[in-house]
């Protein structure tokens, strides 16, 4: 009798704990799939995600989040770990990299003290006074929210010891938005969007290679650190070193574009979102609008104004300063390669980008003749791709 009773003890256990297994597998399911709308722990937080490559007008687009009033903005915060480790190659460096990203967007700074001098203030975070959330309260009581920043009254006055106070001001924000040039696959990136703390927008920024080209060309020196990375140290001659860098760079826009498109997993449904720079100096305000509603955000008139004047004015953008931000006629400065990199060089990283730009809608040149004919269009009209997974409730611009 008491064997009996063993056994059938035995198999209620046995019984629970296999409800208890599907269960937790259920649960763990569910986040892989979750999309930014199912996420119940981030606290109404969204997280986002600029995902870009150098010289591709991050930079301009990371202001067009910072200067928005519900925005805690910070850029490329692995500039840091990038310039501390000395390691071999970005593979290596990926996953820290993608550790320093997840504690940040959950505003823990303390991932930073092991990239900092010891004793460091907020002005040893790169490009810091590009932020205007570290210009403002509780930061700093130099800007109001509702009013965009001056980067150069900023690094005067908003300079403090250690990182508490940016720190503070992150969580008072309810967007933290990441500008970030160092993942070149989607893959590193699943963890965070599994991550069920985090409600993880991507936005995708692609530029045409051979403008691209141009500007690092112009900004050469401050790439030597990242270039020497992005080759895994290997020894390549000085006038390839260019090419072979914007080769990597275009193969990873076809790998992170391709994993969001062809079959991508359940977790990136609503969450990727890839946008073209030279779409967005065309029709800036229509761009940038379908961007904000795409993480959550409203357009204001003050940033409507904003956008208008620093993509329509007559400068030719900055030669010495390869972060700053200035008036300029931003569809125009977008063509300069044309009159201004020798075809020479436009042939050559044709040739390396062939399958980036064939796949994101970049017309080739044959000749020097159709690189100086600014009425060639070379921007294949963007109905004929589909560069986002946007949320039902939002109207794709390119079926209109």
């Amino acid at each position: 009798m008491p064997r009996c009773s063993l056994n059938l003890a035995t198999m209620i256990f046995l019984v629970m704990l296999q409800g208890t297994v599907v269960v937790l597998f259920y649960s763990w399911y569910s986040q892989l799939s979750l999309g930014p709308c199912n996420s119940a722990s981030s606290n109404g937080k969204v997280h986002v995600l600029l995902l870009s490559s150098w010289r591709s007008g991050s930079s301009f687009l990371g202001q067009v989040f910072s200067q928005h009033p519900s925005v805690f903005y910070l850029m490329e915060p692995a500039w840091h770990l990038w310039t501390k480790l000395k390691k071999p190659s970005a593979r290596v460096l990926r996953m820290a990299t993608r550790d320093v990203l997840r504690s940040v967007f959950q505003c823990d700074f303390s991932v930073m003290d092991a990239y900092l001098p010891e004793q460091h203030n907020v002005s040893s975070l790169f490009m810091w006074s590009h932020s205007r959330a570290l210009c403002s309260p509780p930061a700093c009581p130099l800007t109001p929210r509702n009013q965009f920043s001056n980067q150069t009254l900023c690094f005067k006055k908003c300079d403090s010891r250690g990182l508490k106070q940016v720190q503070q001001a992150c969580g008072t924000y309810s967007h933290v938005v990441l500008k970030e040039v160092r993942f070149f696959e989607l893959e590193s990136l699943y963890p965070l969007l599994q991550d069920p703390s985090l409600d993880l927008r991507i936005i995708h920024l692609v530029r045409d290679p051979r403008a691209v080209l141009r500007s690092r060309e112009a900004s050469a020196k401050a790439f030597e650190n990242d270039n020497a990375i992005v080759l895994d140290q290997r020894n390549v001659p000085a006038a390839e070193v260019q090419y072979q860098v914007m080769q990597e760079i275009c193969r990873s826009h076809v790998r992170i574009n391709e994993r969001a498109q062809l079959k991508p997993p359940p977790l990136l449904k609503d969450r990727y979102k890839m946008v073209r720079y030279e779409d967005m100096v065309r029709d800036p305000h229509g761009e940038i609008n379908d961007l904000y509603k795409f993480v959550g955000l409203e357009m204001t008139s003050q940033l409507s104004e904003w956008i208008y004047k620093v993509t329509h004015g007559k400068g030719k953008g900055s030669k010495t300063e390869a972060f700053k931000i200035t008036s300029r006629d931003a569809a125009v400065v977008s063509e300069a390669w044309r009159s201004m990199l020798p075809y020479s060089k436009v042939k050559r990283v044709q040739e390396v980008c062939k399958g980036a730009m064939k796949l994101l809608g970049y017309r080739m040149v044959n000749n020097v003749k159709e690189q100086k004919r600014f009425e060639l269009d070379l921007l294949v009209p963007r109905k004929q791709y589909q560069f986002s997974w946007l949320p039902a409730n939002t109207k794709d611009p390119s079926k209109s």
